[in-house]
């Protein structure tokens, strides 16, 4: 097998490894991702009690792993930002609050999944 094939075992498992320091970045420096990771954790154990149905795992795992994947977007954009120009720039400021726009946009369809899902199961058990 030639060393330079795009396809090989080792490229792929850099690849990985380069993305898995990625999300190590993003849980190390972020706060908001922590919040994230944290809120995700109790949506994890409460589904477990309210026992979920795999639709219901699914949607509640897309929903979560797309406000994740917002963020990594989000940060990464931000930490280019600044690296091509550390100072104030109107243009730069539009590009990360659309940014951090969409982040956000994510976790209120997150949260809304969340309540369509849990709401009825939390009324249950007041009835």
């Amino acid at each position: 097998m030639e060393s330079g094939n795009r396809l090989g075992l080792h490229s792929r498992y850099q690849s990985i490894r380069f993305a898995v320091n990625g999300i190590k970045t993003l849980f190390r420096e972020e706060k908001n991702a922590v919040i994230q990771l944290l809120i995700f954790a109790m949506v994890i154990i409460a589904g477990f009690f309210s026992r979920l149905s795999d639709t219901e795992w699914i949607l509640i795992t897309t929903v979560s792993m797309f406000v994740f994947a917002c963020e990594c977007f989000n940060t990464a954009l931000e930490d280019l930002s600044d690296f091509v120009t550390g100072e104030k720039n109107e243009k730069i400021r539009k590009i990360k609050d659309l940014a951090a726009g969409g982040v956000l946009i994510s976790a209120l369809g997150a949260a809304i999944t969340g309540m369509i899902i849990f709401f009825p199961r939390f009324l249950d058990l007041f009835n």
